[in-house]
């Protein structure tokens, strides 16, 4: 018999029709004498886990067949929680009730028992067993008690304060954030224990706030002494080996575009005019000729992940000395790079593709603005005549590709994000719309081209590489999608499981409407989550077969195992021993890449959301213009005009009247004066509170 997992739950559904102990399951399952004491260690192991319960008396079940679920809980500030189950369920997340959470905490893998389903359709359930305790330590807020302490958690969603005796308080006092290693967690009728570790610093010092949050992920700010030292002695002089087996390409005319504020620049643009089309250079910052596998370095950098970017600051992947200087590509400097050079027909379909080790020297350095307005307005500065015309045949290509693509059944996401301007104090200065120009379109068809043909070249040679995927959505959250338009006139006529293109139809039909932005962000959560696979799914928002990220090996971990398989399968076939090993390999990065990426996202919007409120702190009382964005049962969401920052007016503070929610039509209306509320009003504001520590900006209407 195979002892792997799933064949042994395979052969349990079938054969155990009970729960049994381990010597009754070896005679059901027909396991032979040999493998036994292999088979007991892995039906422990599997309940360790939660795929199989251990019952008293030593019986081992199904979780399916005892309607119990495993999954990981997620906290709710007001002492309740949603179990995430390992496995999607039908009705979604199972609601846990404060007096059912067993002394769980959030995060914490659980096996539930379900015990009801609510009048909203949802699941609930009580927490049985705590197969895992997920946190050790926590960053929270110190108040003194007599001589003994509370620490109030800074992440609301553990609704736990912990205990802290006077032995164990470090000499924190109120008013202070600290951390804090866990001593006992919480029991019946006893809260959970803890002992001060470190304290960060007073609650109204702005780095306190942003350390906090970088304790509380878990996020490394310093690199190593070891892997310092080994970025330090990288030499930025160029000698025979570097240029070596590389193609000189710094006579083409190549060039960065990036951001205003950006510094490390991992990726420069050329384009020349053939006979039948276009021949498109798309040159990668190598390096992978400086981060050698496996070495301090490298092992950094997959720890890391990726780089984290926030106002004014970025914690990056690698060594400022790397992704600063060696690697970033500046102008008038040669820099070594991957090339991939695309050839298109004048329809924009891809003829040809080459991919090989290079050197460039950027002739500019362009920001996003600077060539918008270009191709805008023109050069009539004649400052940059000598790429003026390759600007604009960029700009014809890129319109081709991304007319192309839509058509192929790219989806075209409009979300607008907050712009944060931070002063040299440190404090926030102004909070703008982000603008998403001709420049920025420009070259995300050019970095999509070539993430695209990278990962067709790997297919084709059969290398086991790391595809970027996303997979079509799930059922139950598109009938909820479509249900949500149709309120609006919209109409999906599909089947539950539409293609992108008609979900593309439907963000097209909402331009330029009120209703665009809340479809828009409603389509977006109806989606999955991008993520990293040694599986190829296809990358379905994008309409791709094959995808893979190639462009940002600076800051993206993926993006640097791409370019070592992409080296390799230049200079020598793998053999399929190697294939094995790599498709493993690949498996393993790609899902650590896709927790430190939805980390790294959890930072970007927690300090997002600490800059918006820290902002707003100081202008309680004072009268903003808005337009809603969102109504909901409980209030509506309006978007600033003046500041991009988004505040709730809560139901109750609507006095002149009882509203009712019309959720149908999106809509308040008032039950005696029949005033309405819906998306696409202007309404006339003032801010009532601002809570930095739960990040909500409280607004009311004057």
């Amino acid at each position: 018999m195979k002892l792997s997992e799933g064949n042994i739950l395979k052969k349990m559904q079938s054969k155990a029709g009970r729960p049994m102990k381990v010597s009754e399951l070896v005679r059901a399952l027909g396991v032979s004498e040999v493998q036994r004491r292999e088979f007991r260690n892995q039906i422990k192991l599997m309940a360790a886990e939660g795929t199989l319960i251990r019952l008293r008396g030593g019986r081992y079940g199904l979780p399916s067949k005892m309607n119990l679920v495993t999954g990981v809980l997620h906290g709710h500030p007001n002492g309740y929680g949603f179990l995430i189950p390992d496995k999607e369920e039908p009705d979604g997340d199972i609601y846990i009730g404060p007096k059912s959470t067993s002394g769980a905490m959030h995060k914490d893998r659980v096996v539930a028992r379900i015990e009801s389903d609510s009048v909203t359709g949802r699941s609930e359930g009580r927490i049985i067993k705590i197969l895992e305790r997920s946190t050790t330590s926590l960053v929270g807020l110190f108040e003194q008690f007599d001589k003994d302490g509370w620490v109030v958690p800074i992440d609301n969603k553990y609704f736990y304060d912990i205990f802290i005796s006077s032995k164990n308080k470090l000499k924190a006092k109120s008013g202070q954030v600290v951390v804090i290693d866990i001593i006992s967690y919480p029991e019946k009728h006893k809260p959970p224990t803890g002992k001060v570790t470190e304290i960060l610093g007073h609650s109204n010092d702005p780095k306190v706030e942003l350390n906090s949050i970088f304790r509380k992920l878990g996020t490394r700010i310093e690199f190593p002494i070891n892997v310092l030292d080994q970025a330090k002695k990288i030499n930025a002089a160029l000698n025979e080996t570097d240029l070596k087996n590389r193609r000189d390409l710094t006579d083409w005319t190549t060039f960065t575009i990036d951001g205003e504020t950006a510094k490390d620049f991992d990726d420069a643009v050329s384009l020349e005019l053939t006979d039948v089309g276009f021949k498109l250079g798309v040159h990668i910052a190598d390096v992978s000729h400086f981060v050698i596998k496996n070495s301090a370095l490298d092992k950094e950098a997959l720890e890391r992940g990726t780089s984290i970017y926030f106002p004014n600051e970025v914690i990056p992947m690698l060594p400022f000395e790397l992704s600063n200087d060696i690697c970033s590509l500046k102008p008038n400097v040669k820099r070594l790079t991957l090339t991939a050079l695309l050839y298109f027909d004048r329809d924009g379909k891809v003829v040809n593709s080459e991919f090989f080790n290079s050197i460039i020297k950027s002739c500019t350095r362009f920001t996003y603005t600077e060539v918008a307005n270009l191709l805008e307005k023109g050069d009539a500065e004649k400052k940059y005549t000598a790429v003026i015309d390759t600007l604009k045949n960029m700009y014809r290509l890129s319109k081709i590709l991304r007319k192309n693509r839509f058509i192929s059944g790219s989806v075209d996401f409009q979300v607008p994000e907050p712009e944060i301007h931070i002063n040299s104090e440190g404090k926030v200065e102004q909070i703008i719309k982000a603008q998403h120009n001709l420049a920025h379109e420009l070259i995300e068809e050019f970095m999509l081209a070539a993430n695209q043909a990278v990962a067709r070249h790997l297919f084709e040679q059969k290398v086991p590489y790391i595809h970027r995927t996303h997979e079509s959505p799930n059922e139950n959250k598109i009938i909820d999608f479509k249900k949500f338009v149709a309120s609006f006139g919209l109409h999906l006529h599909s089947t539950n499981q539409p293609s992108s293109i008609d979900l593309q139809n439907i963000l097209g039909k909402v331009r330029g409407r009120p209703e665009e932005r809340v479809v828009n962000t409603l389509l977006l959560r109806t989606m999955k989550k991008a993520r990293y696979s040694q599986k190829d799914s296809g990358h379905f928002c994008l309409g791709f077969q094959h995808y893979t990220h190639f462009t940002s090996p600076i800051r993206r971990y993926p993006d640097l195992a791409t370019h070592w398989l992409l080296k390799t399968s230049l200079d020598r076939k793998f053999s399929t021993h190697e294939k094995k090993i790599l498709a493993k390999e690949m498996e393993e990065i790609a899902e650590h890449s896709t927790h430190k990426e939805v980390k790294a996202t959890e930072v970007e919007r927690e300090i997002k959301g600490l800059r918006c409120t820290q902002y707003m702190a100081d202008k309680i009382g004072k009268s903003f213009t808005g337009i809603i964005v969102s109504v909901t049962q409980f209030g509506l969401f309006v978007e600033l005009s003046e500041v991009f920052v988004e505040g709730l007016i809560h139901i109750s503070s609507l006095r002149d009247d009882y509203y009712i929610y019309l959720e149908q039509e999106h809509k308040l209306k008032g039950q005696r004066q029949h005033k309405v509320y819906k998306i696409g009003d202007t309404v006339k504001v003032r801010v009532s509170k601002v809570d930095i520590s739960l990040r909500r900006i409280d607004l009311v209407l004057i």
